[in-house]
């Protein structure tokens, strides 16, 4: 039998497919994600180098315990690849399979890995049903994609179901309910700010971008509404994975201050020409939010209650 082909993106969705997506979570996160696949690095910072090998590794480390090394790695929710390609590059796993519902991420993955050397296939899937068989990887990852899929509690159970017995399951960048709501809260004050100061200051009008990207990004934003589905509590999250079979299983939690600082940081730079902030801004915005990374890990999670942080992450092993 002759496998079936990969739909090609859409990174022009028709009103008719928008207005369907309101009501439909899957065909919303299709379209937005084809209509991000080809700057989505550039909107988030995503590098193939030494930063974000670190920031990767260190998440996984964080999650697991260990760093492997594993052979066969799974990501589910791939995006431009961000997380199994650069896990890959700090030497976590060495084959790598990619899946995302959005036809334009799996072709941005797959070019990035040709673009770095790295073995690694791609599938156009949905995370409820995974198309690979019973027994297949050695470890499943994720980076902020839980939080887009309908039935998080299925699609656990198909990431156990491909997992060899004793395999590793780690997701990362999953947002609490509490650090979503403050999160979204500077957001959305941090755009309106910016967006409306460079209008109303002539000195600042280059600052401001054009009307028409501003549009796009407002629409853009508006189907988040759609495509983020769930926040989390660490503790329900465990449990999740427990009813579905893992054994192991380990809630962490990270980014207070981080996030506090980091989220108007990336709205302000969403809001503004890419080109007005330069290198030293980059810097100054990279080697801010790490220190304020240690204060978070190092310090305030030592007495903060772990719900109150920005990001959860997971991980679990398939019983033998």
């Amino acid at each position: 039998m002759t496998a079936k082909a990969d739909p090609a993106p859409n990174p022009h969705a028709s009103a008719e497919q928008v207005e369907a997506a309101w009501q439909d979570p899957k065909l919303a996160n299709v379209l937005y994600h084809d209509w991000e696949a080809s700057t989505y690095d550039e909107k988030w910072s995503i590098s193939y180098d030494e930063r974000c090998i670190t920031y990767a590794v260190d998440r996984f480390r964080l999650a697991a315990g260990d760093v492997g090394p594993y052979e066969h790695a799974l990501e589910l929710g791939s995006g431009t690849g961000f997380f199994l390609l650069n896990l890959m590059q700090g030497g976590v796993a060495s084959k790598g399979s990619v899946t995302d519902l959005s036809p334009g991420m799996v072709q941005a993955a797959l070019r990035n890995a040709e673009h770095l050397g790295l073995d690694v296939d791609g599938r156009v899937a949905d995370a409820e049903r995974i198309p690979y068989e019973d027994n297949t990887f050695d470890l499943v990852v994720g980076h902020a994609v839980l939080h887009h899929i309908p039935d998080v509690s299925a699609a656990m159970r198909e990431v156990l179901r491909v997992l060899k017995p004793g395999g590793r399951f780690v997701f990362a960048g999953e947002p609490t309910t509490i650090g979503d709501f403050y999160a979204r809260k500077l957001g959305q004050a941090t755009w309106w700010l910016t967006t409306n100061v460079t209008k109303a200051v002539p000195v600042l009008n280059s600052w401001r971008r054009p009307q028409e990207e501003l549009d796009e990004s407002s629409r853009a934003a508006a189907l988040e509404a759609v495509v983020d589905i769930h926040t989390f509590d660490p503790d329900e999250l465990e449990r999740t994975a427990v009813r579905a079979g893992a054994v192991r299983v380990r809630a962490v939690t990270e980014e207070l201050s981080a996030a506090l600082f980091g989220w108007p940081v990336r709205t302000f730079e969403a809001a503004v020409p890419r080109e007005k902030l330069g290198f030293g801004w980059a810097m100054f915005a990279y080697r801010t939010w790490q220190r304020l990374s240690w204060l978070d890990e190092q310090v305030l999670s030592k007495v903060v209650p772990r719900n109150l942080f920005y990001n959860v992450l997971i991980a679990g092993t398939k019983p033998v």
